[in-house]
């Protein structure tokens, strides 16, 4: 055995110097890419960021810890006593101590499965809260984001960033993490416990292991790319199936069904090669390992067997039957945690693309915040005023040019114009939903910049052309969660608005079943229920914005009642394409071009016969040639 001692002990240093090596050149070039790519980010940041979630259970962490220690005993401990037992057999040892190491091998495995027991029940715990915890910091920051903000995001992007992502953060806390930690420990207990037995034997399997640090390395280049394009194509899809399944009828409308078809088909197929690189470097790593470890094997075999035979001594260490089956036992016990290592290492890649594409939305800071100085505001009497208000979507494209003008608490003002005049744009920038580029809002004289977001938006109720009713009741829709209103309140807000002729003639009344996006209701009915909904939150300024359009001839005197109603309530803000129901506004205001052209009462704007006068006669004409 002495000839083969050099050769050992040089290719374990040769061979560790190599990975070394290799792992820093790796890292550089790695790092040089990072930088190249806006969004990737580097492992350490990511594990930063993530630990900032742990860190409130790192009690629960400590105790996994601990539990660790002891569960990993067994598979340091049972090589060694499977080694004594063979040399007891082979020496013809009393039987009473075979059962003594066979009790002492049952109880390690007893309290090894109990340890594991307790430690996957808390982990699976403390993952839940902490994948808890980041979804709903997520949720509230997309909640946090503007208009703009979020119609430039495609919604399957959001939900995969909220669910699939977080899900693979959630693998990385409950099983990933510990599992590497436990491995790491796993592989050092064992290679202590190696060196104490037999240390040439030990420095013979390490002469393999620095190959295992190449192939990881290298794993790790290609794993991480391979998952950042699986994530994309994943995004991908679920991008395209909530654009087009939202849009189905269009789709069938226009018989598009084969062109889609095929988008989805190229789309599929991507995710599919995206997958299939990624089996493939997963595929070429674990066979590799496995190499290593038989090639470790048939080493031991050859040098254990050799000197065993031979009864050869090496520096006062005898090679025995025991020592074999124990080293072959902690070979195994070595090369299956880096197995693992690679199965882990797998979907901490997964975990770190996923956290990857959840820290980008993070990243995204909202454009409309409040300012330093912003503060809360009880209530509003309802005064508004433009001062010169100058905005802009896009760049310089003015939307808006210089646009003044005063509403006075109490009044109906209506907005009229051609599409895309500015009319909409004027009431969004009433409640922040954009901010202007030049000029004044105000609102009771305060500049609405000096006023908090959520205090501001209290005060509005808003009503739209295009109502959205969420999945639930009639009842919840109506309040939206707001708490501490009673029936009564309920019931006097849907008949002050006539919402209550439609809901005594449902089923369930209130209770009524409200299927996605309200299609189990006509257009009529889901204005109608938001009138209702804008009533119970009592504000002070109502706004319209083409609230009386596409309705059903049904529920248009019903609704014309409403808004005679809702005049009484407070300020009140319109836009509307039928004239007939602002002939009662105390102001009407004409924007074209984002200016304001003319404004006036009804009856002072036909007696100009300017844009208003000739938007009128054109809609009443229309309206005496209308069959029947």
């Amino acid at each position: 055995m002495r000839e083969f001692f050099p050769l050992i002990v040089v290719g374990a240093i040769v061979g560790t110097l190599a990975a070394v090596f290799t792992a820093a050149f790796f890292s550089i070039k790695n790092r040089k890419e990072a930088i190249g790519f806006d969004r990737n980010m580097k492992d350490s940041e990511i594990v930063r960021r993530l630990l900032r979630y742990a860190r409130p259970h790192a009690k629960s962490f400590l105790l996994v810890l601990l539990l660790m220690l002891f569960s990993i005993a067994y598979d340091i401990i049972a090589p060694l006593i499977v080694g004594n037992v063979e040399e007891m057999i082979k020496n013809d040892f009393p039987l009473s101590d075979l059962f003594v190491f066979v009790g002492i091998y049952a109880g390690i495995l007893l309290v090894s499965l109990a340890c594991t027991y307790v430690q996957a029940i808390v982990l699976q715990k403390t993952g839940q809260k902490i994948l808890s915890a980041i979804r709903q910091d997520l949720f509230a920051h997309i909640e946090s984001l503007s208009h703009e903000q979020l119609h430039a995001m495609p919604v399957g992007k959001l939900v995969t960033r909220v669910t699939n992502d977080t899900n693979a953060i959630s693998m990385m806390f409950t099983n990933i993490i510990v599992n590497l930690v436990k491995n790491v420990f796993i592989i050092v207990g064992v290679l202590a416990a190696m060196l104490l037995l037999n240390y040439m034997f030990t420095l013979m399997i390490l002469c393999f292991s620095p190959f295992i640090v190449l192939f990881t390395v290298i794993f790790r280049k290609f794993s991480r790319r391979a998952y950042r394009r699986v994530k994309d194509g994943t995004t991908d899809i679920n991008t395209f199936l909530s654009e087009n399944l939202s849009g189905m009828k269009i789709i069938q409308i226009f018989n598009r069904e084969k062109r889609k078809k095929e988008e989805f088909d190229a789309k599929n197929a991507e995710l599919g090669r995206a997958k299939r690189a990624q089996i493939f470097v997963f595929g070429i790593f674990r066979p590799m390992v496995y190499m290593l470890y038989m090639s470790s094997v048939l080493c031991l075999l050859y040098l254990g067997g050799r000197g065993y035979i031979k009864g050869v001594s090496f520096m006062g260490q005898t090679v025995t039957s025991g020592t074999i089956v124990t080293f072959y036992m902690y070979i195994s016990k070595f090369f299956n945690p880096i197995q693992s290592l690679a199965e882990q290492f797998n979907w901490l890649q997964s975990a770190f693309a996923s956290a990857e594409k959840i820290f980008t939305v993070f990243d995204i800071e909202p454009k409309i915040v409040d300012s330093p100085n912003a503060r809360e505001v009880s209530e509003l009497k309802g005064d508004i005023e433009f001062r010169d208000v100058w905005f802009a979507y896009v760049g310089e494209e003015w939307v808006l040019r210089g646009v003044s003008f005063k509403v006075k608490a109490g009044e109906t003002v209506a907005f009229v114009g051609s599409t895309g005049s500015g009319k909409t744009t004027v009431l969004s920038l009433l409640c922040r939903n954009y901010d202007i580029q030049k000029g004044e809002i105000l609102v009771d004289g305060i500049n609405i910049r000096d006023i908090k977001i959520s205090s501001l938006r209290s005060h509005f109720g808003q009503m739209l052309q295009d109502v959205f009713l969420f999945s639930g009741t009639v009842r919840s829709n109506i309040l939206l969660r707001k708490e501490g209103v009673s029936e009564e309140e309920i019931n006097a807000a849907c008949r002050y608005v006539n919402a209550d002729k439609i809901i005594e003639k449902l089923p369930n009344g209130l209770d009524e079943e409200v299927r996605e996006r309200g299609n189990n209701f006509s257009a009529g009915q889901r204005q109608l229920i938001s009138f209702a909904r804008a009533i119970i939150h009592k504000p002070e300024i109502m706004i319209l914005d083409e609230a009386t359009a596409n309705i059903d001839t049904e529920t248009e005197v019903l609704i014309q009642d409403s808004l005679e109603k809702l005049m009484k309530i407070g300020t009140l803000l319109i836009v509307a394409h039928r004239l007939s129901t602002i002939r009662h506004a105390d102001n009407i205001i004409y924007i074209a071009h984002g200016r304001i052209i003319e404004q006036g009462t009804h009856k002072q704007l036909l007696e100009q016969k300017g844009r208003y006068y000739q938007l009128y006669m054109l809609q009443y004409e229309n309206e005496k040639n209308v069959p029947g």
